[in-house]
Formats: C-alpha cells, structure tokens, sequence
C-alpha cells in the first residue's frame, strides 16, 4: 500500500538524536506527553498518528502492520533522517519490530513498550471490529480505559483524556488497524532484529502481559527486559519517571 503523510508533531533541538515516538491502537500522539515534555530538552523527539488516526489520513483498509511502517519510513526520507531512535507500544511496538528487522539501518536503539508479537487470534480483532460498527467508538474508549490504565490509577483528567482521544479515533481506521494486529505473527522473525533493544512489560497489563514482552526479549539476541509495577498497558503513562529514565539510560547505549 502507497505510504500516506502521517500527522507528526516535532519538539526539540533540530541538531539533537531523533526519537520517533509510536503509539497503541486507538491512540494518538498525544498519549506521549509524559516523554515529550521530560525528553524534548535532549532528544528531537518526533510523534506521530498512526494512518486512520488521529489528525493523519484515513485511507481505506484493511491495513497491514507492514503499511504503517512505511508511513515511518516515509516520514523519515521526508524529514532527511537518515538514523532515529524508536519507541513503539502496543501496535507502535509491532511497527517498530518490522522496522528494525526489515530495515535495520534507519534504526538506531528500539525500545518496545507493552506489545507482542503475536497479540490475538484474528477472529478475536475481527470481533473487536464488529463491535466497533455496531456500538461506536464510545463504546470502545470504555472498554479501553479498563484495559489501558490499573485499578488504582487514580488522575480523573488524565483519564478523561485518555478516554476522548480513543472515542475521538476515525472509526473506519480503528477497524483496519484490527486488521493489522489480526494479522500479526512475528515471532519466528524476531532473532532476525539486530537493533539494541530494551523491552518494557507493564506488571498488570491484561492486554499484553509481561509473559508476551519477556517472549520477545528471550529471542531479541540484544536485548534486555524490565517489568514496571503498578502499570498496566500505557506503562509511560502510570510509570512516567521510570519509563523515561529507563529510555535516557538505553537510548545512551
């Protein structure tokens, strides 16, 4: 699929290392502004929105994972990068693990976030697609809420962010986005992943739990895992110090 021109918000020093910041289904760049404001100071650090979501173009689907990181790609010939950083969660994850193993050159040091390489039967995101055409995107920003952030994450206006930015998604791009996670499969690709790579569990993720990330940094050959407590699936939301520190200390080398 022809790459699309992704809605991109850049901070930071023009002459700084680029982190590119890639985020969970449902979401938009805004779901990274715990490590836009800490890491700004000393990274150009680069988020965007996924195709069919957010502010980016809602081509139509199905999209596959492959697609979305060739928006990347795209995005950093357009912007003559030629190296950046990555840090993917949850879909951000899957499109930073097909970066760094279909191009390794462009990245530099990956870090993946609360994802999987393998994260549900494809019945099961169809199904989730279905429900998504019959009840709405609201419907879904509940059902999300209880998966993305612990029981006892307690910021009322964080949550109510949260919620408006996944009911605020383009239905039609949520839906080929299901289509790419139900396609998903990389596990018998990951020992091809050169890249350096740190890879973040959240402790009560029930969307990705940490046994999928300790899978991923068994058979990364360079790569190490951290679980973070008292998170669920946003970790660099209800964890942001630890999850920022653990990113300066790795994106350091």
């Amino acid at each position: 699929m022809k790459p699309v021109e992704v809605h991109r918000t850049i901070e930071g020093p023009q002459d700084a290392p680029v982190l590119i910041l890639s985020g969970s289904v449902g979401s938009n760049s805004d779901m990274w502004m715990p490590q836009r404001e800490a890491l700004s100071d000393e990274y150009r650090v680069i988020s965007y929105d996924h195709r069919g979501h957010g502010k980016s173009p809602v081509p139509a689907g199905p999209y596959e994972v492959a697609d979305l990181a060739g928006d990347v790609l795209a995005l950093l010939d357009q912007l003559d990068i030629e190296k950046a950083h990555f840090c993917g969660l949850s879909l951000g994850g899957a499109v930073g693990m097909w970066l760094s193993r279909y191009h390794p050159h462009r990245i530099d040091q990956l870090v993946l976030a609360c994802t999987s390489s393998w994260f549900a039967p494809a019945e099961a995101w169809a199904e989730r697609a279905e429900n998504v055409r019959a009840k709405g995107m609201e419907w879904l920003a509940d059902f999300s809420l209880g998966r993305w952030l612990s029981a006892d994450f307690d910021d009322a206006e964080q949550k109510a962010t949260i919620r408006a930015m996944v009911a605020n998604t383009p239905a039609d791009g949520y839906i080929s986005c299901c289509a790419a996670l139900g396609a998903w499969d990389f596990a018998d690709q990951l020992a091809d992943i050169p890249t350096p790579t740190l890879v973040i569990a959240g402790a009560e993720d029930p969307a990705t739990p940490p046994d999928h990330l300790r899978d991923i940094a068994a058979a990364i050959p360079r790569s190490r895992l951290v679980v973070l407590d008292g998170a669920a699936h946003l970790a660099n939301v209800e964890r942001p110090v630890e999850f920022n520190d653990l990113l300066r200390a790795h994106l350091l080398g």
